[in-house]
């Protein structure tokens, strides 16, 4: 009886790795929402990490978040640290290109709750009185990471938080344009 429900337990294992190892390898999240301020205005409030709390969505979860700042103060090179209570892990951020009203593109490594590494891009266009921004994010899932997006869709996990730091992010640029 005992071989037989480790014979079970191993078979039931193996179609489960199997199955996980089936699993996409990469992932890509991306959000998009028209900003009413000019392109030049909304690079300024995602290159400077200085201004993240401002709109960022993760920013709120913990107000006594410890934070970091290195590198240049804004820009290509600038970097950002943080390490908070549950809902915001601790990680590494570095601005990797930064083109003024066009894009920039984010090292996001994440140390706690669990590591990762992702490329995080903002690309910015003109749009009527505005600026479409696209926010996305792509990363490659190790095996590990590959057994979670089994049961936890990413897209819904994150995009729900991309889509309120864009509404944020339009709300501070049109604050910051009546002051």
């Amino acid at each position: 009886m005992f071989k037989k429900l480790v014979i079970a337990l191993v078979v039931i294992l193996g179609a489960l790795a199997a199955f996980v190892a089936t699993r996409p390898a990469d992932y890509r999240v991306v959000r998009s929402r028209t900003v009413a301020a000019p392109p030049d205005v909304v690079h300024g409030y995602v290159s400077d990490f200085h201004k993240w709390p401002e709109w960022s969505p993760w920013e709120k979860l913990d107000p006594a978040m410890k934070r970091e700042f290195a590198g240049a103060p804004s820009g290509t090179g600038a970097e950002y640290r943080w390490s908070g209570n549950n809902d915001v892990g601790e990680g590494h951020m570095t601005i990797t290109d930064s083109r003024p009203a066009q894009s920039v593109s984010i090292r996001l490594e994440f140390l706690k709750p669990f590591a990762a590494t992702s490329t995080t891009q903002f690309d910015f266009a003109p749009s009527g009185a505005g600026t479409n921004v696209t926010w996305a994010m792509n990363g490659h899932n190790n095996f590990m990471a590959k057994a979670f997006s089994a049961f936890m869709d990413m897209d819904k996990m994150i995009g729900a938080d991309f889509e309120k730091g864009l509404a944020g992010l339009d709300a501070a640029t049109v604050a910051a344009r009546r002051q």
